[in-house]
């Protein structure tokens, strides 16, 4: 039998993922000895293979086949418009991605204005300003902290994923729209899919059962 390979996303994803995992009847005990310098994790008697990736990374392995499962945040799976079937909506990890900004920047949205948009999601924001506002926005890509560009004046408002928000409200932000909602996803390479149907379809169809559960 061959081996399923699974990328996870690093951090507390991973966690969540394999607890859930496992709560299917999936295991691997080699990924709990946070001490290994190993890169693949394996559990031998399921013949599943495992490893850890950033999670922009994770739709690129699954894209080439180096991954037949990733396990990913749905921000990353629109943002890096992978070929890739998104399967399973885990229910985990969630918050919302949103337009945030200082108060006096929600006319300049309600007016469609040309504004300044800085975001680490160049694609998802084009997106929803250009193909669901149809407004006209420049937006530039940061990749550190987004608030700073509010802040600072280099962007009227940002786009980004609110969780709390309290990191917002700290900078005198304010949640403006909301985007669309976030949560982790399982997602599958086409060819993955022909190929190794059957065990592909029972792993959804456990890991469904305990999502519902």
């Amino acid at each position: 039998m061959q081996y399923l390979t699974i990328a996870l996303t690093k951090g507390r994803l991973a966690g969540q993922t394999m607890e859930l995992f496992e709560k299917a009847g999936y295991f691997c005990e080699e990924l709990k000895d946070k001490k290994s310098r190993k890169l693949i994790f394996t559990n031998e008697e399921q013949r599943l293979r495992f490893f850890l990736s950033k999670g922009p990374d994770v739709p690129t392995y699954v894209e080439y086949g180096a991954a037949d499962i990733g396990i990913v945040g749905s921000d990353i799976i629109m943002e890096e418009q992978r070929r890739c079937h998104e399967v399973l909506d885990l229910g985990f990890g969630k918050c919302t991605m949103c337009v945030a900004g200082p108060p006096e920047a929600e006319d300049l949205l309600k007016h469609h204005e040309m504004i300044r948009v800085a975001s680490k999601y160049p694609n998802i924001a084009r997106d929803y300003f250009y193909n669901r506002k149809h407004q006209t926005v420049d937006i530039i890509k940061l990749n550190g902290s987004v608030e700073l560009g509010p802040i600072v004046e280099l962007a009227d408002v940002i786009v980004d994923i609110v969780e709390t928000g309290s990191t917002l409200r700290a900078n005198r932000l304010n949640v403006l729209e909301e985007v669309c909602p976030l949560s982790a996803r399982m997602i599958v390479n086409p060819v993955s899919m022909q190929m190794k149907t059957a065990r592909i379809r029972e792993m959804i169809d456990r890991l469904r059962d305990c999502v519902v559960e």
